[in-house]
């Protein structure tokens, strides 16, 4: 709830969690120049970082903290309020809402409505954990960062949820859930078990009564509307992935055992294929593929923060494919470790019948599919470096940037031994070295793999990719290249959308590109004209 002043001015600090600072001129956001660290902890991010840990709490400033709380006003980010939430946001990446409050003389009142921290994280400033103390800030025992580290993330969807019964589950979910448990687990058996007792077996219901998992994998949609609203899917599309405004929005509110087909069905309707043609083999790859699709969508769902009013919103664009879902990375899981370390999912019951019944891959291999399909399809990196620390952001590219490097992968795949095949890491060090990235936390052993079994090459000091990816450009880039030259030649000149439409859709508008700059920069084409009138035509002299 949002505070007025009269019910601020009631407030007391330790008991209503909130904090009061005159704040009336010059004070520091992030403690300025002051050399003193505790006395620089004194400020604005100081205080949030204090509340923050102490699990939410309200910061006001332009009020003395003696009770009852008189209004004296402050300057603090004066008309700069959209301007002070970014910047608490690119320092510590939460979220907060600030408000602005006026007495009957017009005296500025700033309200920070600061959010509880993460379970099991500390927030700190410049290093340091930090609470409060009457009215001073001061670090954090040992004692208090260790019970903070020690914190276990409760499993929402093993919690009951209390009014559900059977008859309130869709039975067409159900017998989906039954088949592929019985497909999953080679037990037939299990699809004559009585509905009771194969929900007992998954541990979806207990003494009785029905958890949260089995609402939100095969409850009613007026059920599930009613217990939990917030377990909706928004699938927006935007044909410019920068616009604000989505072109077309859909809300699902179903169980999800029916409800993932339905969703990929919609979302495949958009889909594209590239069409790659190497001598006479001819390979297609979908810019969406179902399985990192699925794959992402399911990690959204058994890996969210159910007890937060937040739904997952899915983004699709003609250049990727988002999926935001509230609640943070679990414990010990960071963008940066997301694909090396084994996490514990936060709805642990949701997520094993997820496993149990074929939906998702053992825990900690559904984002390995995600990267090595991507990445092999020749699209760019998957990213969650949007994601913070109440947010995870998970960016899928799905663009077909490099053909080559799909028919590659692919070739490369077919002709490798059981105990030679590529996994994830392979796939992603390959990536790394077609883009001259640096490879440098590549483990040995892998580069050693890539060596022995042909992917890549040593030239000096650097890796390349092997002479069989060399040879699938020259052969592709030739003949794409003639049919160029063939075009410009049938019709005098050409712009660049014209070279463009010639492809249908295999390549890119950058890759198109590339091919014309390359016969330009051989004296094969005449570039002529700039922006959108700029034309190529055939070098007829250089060609005599």
């Amino acid at each position: 709830m949002d505070y007025t002043i009269e019910q601020l001015q009631k407030l007391r600090e330790s008991e209503d969690k909130v904090e009061f600072k005159a704040a009336r001129n010059n004070f520091s956001f992030d403690g300025g120049s002051q050399p003193d660290q505790s006395k620089r902890r004194k400020c604005f991010l100081g205080y949030i970082v204090a509340l923050c840990n102490e699990k939410g709490g309200t910061l006001v400033l332009g009020m003395s903290d003696n009770n009852p709380h008189d209004v004296v006003g402050s300057n603090f980010y004066d008309g700069r309020i959209g301007d002070l939430e970014d910047k608490i946001y690119s320092v510590l990446q939460i979220r907060v809402r600030v408000k602005e409050l006026f007495d009957e003389n017009r005296l500025r009142v700033l309200v920070t409505y600061v959010p509880s921290r993460p379970i099991g994280r500390i927030m700190k400033f410049e290093g340091v954990g930090l609470m409060r103390t009457g009215e001073s800030l001061r670090v954090m025992s040992d004692d208090e960062a260790r019970a903070i580290l020690n914190e276990q993330e409760s499993d929402f969807s093993e919690k009951i949820c209390k009014g559900l019964t059977i008859s309130d589950l869709d039975q067409k979910a159900v017998a989906t859930l039954k088949e592929k448990y019985s497909l999953k687990a080679d037990n037939e058996t299990f699809l004559i078990q009585s509905d009771e007792q194969a929900l007992i077996d998954l541990d979806l219901l207990v003494n009785g009564q029905l958890t949260y998992a089995a609402l939100i994998l095969l409850g009613k949609t007026e059920k599930i509307k009613e217990y939990l609203p917030q377990c909706a899917i928004n699938l927006e599309y935007r044909e410019n992935p920068n616009n604000i405004a989505f072109d077309q929005r859909t809300t699902f509110l179903k169980p999800y055992f029916l409800l993932i087909d339905e969703l990929w069905k919609i979302i495949n309707v958009r889909n594209k294929n590239t069409h790659i043609q190497v001598g006479s083999y001819i390979v297609d790859f979908p810019e969406l593929n179902d399985e990192v699709i699925r794959e992402s969508i399911n990690n959204a769902v058994a890996h969210r923060d159910y007890a937060k009013t937040s739904e997952i919103v899915i983004k699709q664009s003609s250049a990727e494919f988002t999926v935001h879902s509230h609640g943070g990375f679990p414990l010990g899981v960071s963008a940066e470790n997301i694909l090396t370390i084994n996490s514990t999912p936060r709805n642990r019951l949701l997520a094993d019948v997820l496993t149990k019944t074929g939906l998702v891959e053992r825990s900690g291999q559904g984002v390995d599919k995600i990267f090595y399909q991507n990445l092999s399809d020749g699209k760019d990196f998957p990213s969650y470096s949007d994601s913070d620390l109440f947010q995870v952001t998970l960016r899928i590219p799905i663009t077909v940037e490099h053909p080559m490097f799909a028919f590659f992968t692919r070739q490369l795949r077919r002709t490798l031994l059981d105990e030679q095949k590529l996994g994830v890491h392979d796939i992603i060090a390959l990536a790394k070295i077609r883009e001259k990235y640096d490879i440098s936390g590549v483990k040995p052993l892998i580069i050693q793999k890539l060596l022995e079994i042909g992917a890549i090459k040593k030239d000096k000091e650097t890796y390349l990719l092997s002479d069989a990816y060399s040879e699938i450009i020259r052969t592709v880039e030739g003949s794409d290249q003639d049919r160029i030259i063939d075009f410009i030649s049938d019709f005098h000149s050409a712009k660049m959308g014209d070279i463009i439409s010639l492809f249908d859709n295999r390549l890119t508008r950058r890759q198109v590109n590339n091919l014309v700059f390359n016969l330009v920069k051989k004296k094969i084409l005449l570039q002529e004209g700039k922006g959108f009138g700029t034309t190529y035509r055939l070098n007829l002299q250089d060609s005599k």
